[in-house]
């Protein structure tokens, strides 16, 4: 799907413009590069605590005795029976770090007073597929057995993610459901990364600013790892390619008219919607990925924050989600 820069919101044409100069193609040893570079970046940028927020850093235990560094971003004030929302960074799995959101979670604490815990997963980079994920779901445990002290009830644990982080997100529920230890109420993946095959209209020869058909080819190889071959990628790497979707949570997504991830979303919610899970989808037409984290002013993007907010909020009031009862012990 060939972009011309006549089909870009007029708002969002001059930024992606100069994105597709500046980022024209990308390859996983680029991607390794850029890894390196955006993390000494990120060092000096997100030094200080964002205004209106306290953040805590945590580290938690891996099973082979590393340990995953975790960001928790509340209010000033002390919370009590809040939401619990684990967001997942974006940046193609390869590239990102928590910090990158914080303009983000200061809209939802704000919109809500939630809290957040924003764990910085492995990126494909140092190890691939399963790594990140097993961060995650590390994480989601972490805050599902720390509700009382974080100040969060235990039956509104939520998930949510941009891109590389809607596509965690999705595998993150998928595996949630499957494992049956821990119930997520809802969640918000949002324009996310989901196939890997890569053969819808909206993912061929598709050379949108931002993300394009070659940069995402590139992440997928480092993210899958060498030697996987198409048939042996399983469900919570790529959850586009999950067939049963019954059992997930609500779940509210947008996606960009012109982005690579716009058929493999669409295909994804009418899937969620076959097996009954409530859902609410916009399309902004004429919106290239990540529009409105770049070009936040556009009012395409207010309308798309707008609009997650109120979902969000909404989803705050109404969808709880119990956690199983603890097996019992009968030795």
């Amino acid at each position: 799907m060939k972009i011309r820069d006549n089909m870009i919101d007029p708002q969002l044409r001059p930024a992606g413009v100069w994105l597709r100069r500046l980022l024209p193609r990308s390859s996983p040893s680029r991607l390794r590069r850029g890894s390196l570079a955006l993390g000494h970046i990120m060092d000096l940028a997100y030094r200080r605590t964002p205004r209106g927020l306290r953040v805590e850093e945590v580290w938690i235990d891996r099973p082979e005795g590393s340990r995953l560094r975790v960001l928790v971003y509340s209010p000033t004030a002390p919370v009590t029976a809040a939401t619990g929302l684990l967001w997942l960074h974006g940046g193609g799995y390869a590239l990102g770090r928590p910090e990158q959101d914080a303009r983000c979670f200061r809209r939802l604490i704000g919109t809500a007073g939630c809290v957040i815990v924003a764990p910085d997963y492995r990126l494909s980079t140092e190890l691939p597929y399963p790594a990140a994920l097993d961060d995650a779901y590390i994480a989601l445990l972490w805050l599902r057995d720390n509700a009382i002290r974080l100040g969060i009830r235990d039956d509104q644990l939520a998930v949510a993610g941009e891109s590389a982080g809607g596509g965690l997100t999705a595998a993150l529920t998928l595996l949630a459901r499957d494992r049956g230890e821990v119930n997520i109420a809802f969640q918000m993946p949002i324009y996310p990364m989901l196939d890997d095959r890569m053969n819808t209209e909206s993912a061929t020869d598709n050379d949108a600013p931002l993300a394009n058909s070659a940069s995402l080819r590139a992440a997928w190889q480092l993210y899958l790892g060498r030697g996987r071959t198409d048939d042996d990628v399983p469900i919570y790497a790529a959850p586009a390619r999950a067939t049963d979707l019954r059992g997930l949570p609500p779940t509210f997504t947008y996606v960009g008219e012109l982005e690579p991830f716009r058929d493999e979303t669409v295909d994804y919610v009418e899937g969620l919607r076959a097996a009954g899970v409530p859902v609410e989808f916009e399309i902004h037409p004429g919106c290239w990925h990540g529009f409105d984290r770049i070009v936040p002013t556009a009012e395409v993007s207010r309308r798309a924050l707008r609009s997650r907010e109120r979902w969000f909020r909404d989803a705050v009031r109404t969808h709880f989600a119990p956690q199983p009862e603890p097996e019992l012990d009968h030795a």
